[in-house]
């Protein structure tokens, strides 16, 4: 039995692999279309930054833990 959309999860490998963390976490809110990338769990931030292309970076202590991306669906 193939999975469906498996081609689409194994095209995301080399995007992973070029990451600057070793680990990731990622959620898709399909309703608020909002894609939220972890580089740790919990992923609690104090500070954020939004981009001049709608993507949140947050961070904790200075140290980047994470994107949000808004509008996800149209990228």
């Amino acid at each position: 039995m193939a999975v469906k959309g498996l081609k689409d999860i194994i095209r995301l490998v080399p995007m992973v692999q070029r990451s600057p963390q070793s680990l990731l976490w990622m959620t898709y809110d399909r309703e608020a279309d909002v894609l939220y990338v972890n580089f740790r769990k919990p992923s609690v931030a104090d500070d954020s930054e939004l981009s001049d292309d709608d993507v949140i970076l947050r961070y904790a202590d200075k140290e980047l833990i994470g994107y949000t991306v808004l509008h996800a669906s149209q990228r």
